[in-house]
């Protein structure tokens, strides 16, 4: 272990140990932005960028898993990246599917899709329902996996899934006009039943939600880190929940 190493550890540990376990967020989402630029930062492809993220997503969980987080989002494909090129499109699916895969086997957390089914590939359709299926019993961390996933659109379709819901039980569009409330389009979100993020995490630098659990994270804290998702490291994850708990958490004001 080199000098650099060492200090990095000793470092980490410090922070470690300084870490309120009483005011870690039970929620985190996070935007997992800079795989590309990383990639060519380093001299590499977009595909090795992506699949460098994609180990990075096993790191983060475990780390989580040390701490008393219930919930991760992680957002690995917007409704946007589908106007990227076939030739980075169709590698960058393959990675979310195979890292999909891990997660349902690793057996310590429990995955679910969030996003369009619609939108994607049959095949990456069938490798989101399987992993569901195959989690569904575990106890450990929830992990959202958005693919596939836009803010607006989640908000559009829980819209048109509560439409669905009251016609097919006669409601009246007068009737739903009169009783429609936030808890109502809530229940027909992606994350229907969870609790919203505490905190949002976004990497690269970049300073915006771009879409991003719009609905959700009306009252999240947000901690922007400015290291590539690939080049995040454990010491980036607690100085963020280190941010968050330092925090006084002001609702609506």
């Amino acid at each position: 272990m080199n000098l650099r190493d060492l200090v990095y550890r000793l470092y980490a540990r410090r922070v470690e140990g300084r870490l309120d376990h009483d005011q870690v967020p039970k929620h985190i989402g996070v935007i997992l932005d800079g795989n590309r630029r990383w990639a060519k930062a380093s001299g590499g492809t977009a595909e090795q960028g992506h699949k460098a993220g994609a180990s990075k997503i096993l790191e983060l969980l475990g780390w989580c898993s040390e701490t008393d987080v219930q919930v991760v989002t992680l957002w690995m494909l917007s409704t946007d990246n589908f106007d990227r090129p076939e030739e980075e499109l169709v590698p960058l699916l393959g990675i979310i599917e195979n890292t999909v895969r891990q997660l349902a086997a690793d057996g310590r957390w429990q995955v679910h899709h969030v996003g369009t089914l619609d939108l994607l590939p049959a095949r990456t359709q069938i490798i989101l329902k399987e992993a569901e299926q195959a989690t569904l019993g575990n106890k450990g961390i929830l992990v959202n996996v958005a693919v596939g996933y836009g803010g607006r659109q989640e908000i559009a379709d829980a819209v048109r899934s509560l439409l669905i819901d009251h016609a097919g039980k006669g409601t009246s569009f007068e009737e739903l006009a009169e009783i429609v409330d936030t808890d109502m389009i809530s229940s027909h979100l992606y994350t229907r039943g969870q609790p919203d993020p505490d905190l949002v995490i976004r990497t690269s630098g970049e300073q915006r939600l771009s879409g991003f659990m719009l609905w959700q994270s009306a009252h999240s804290e947000y901690y922007f880190c400015e290291v590539f998702w690939p080049a995040f490291r454990k010491v980036d994850f607690l100085r963020a929940l280190r941010d968050y708990a330092a925090r006084h958490r002001r609702y609506g004001t």
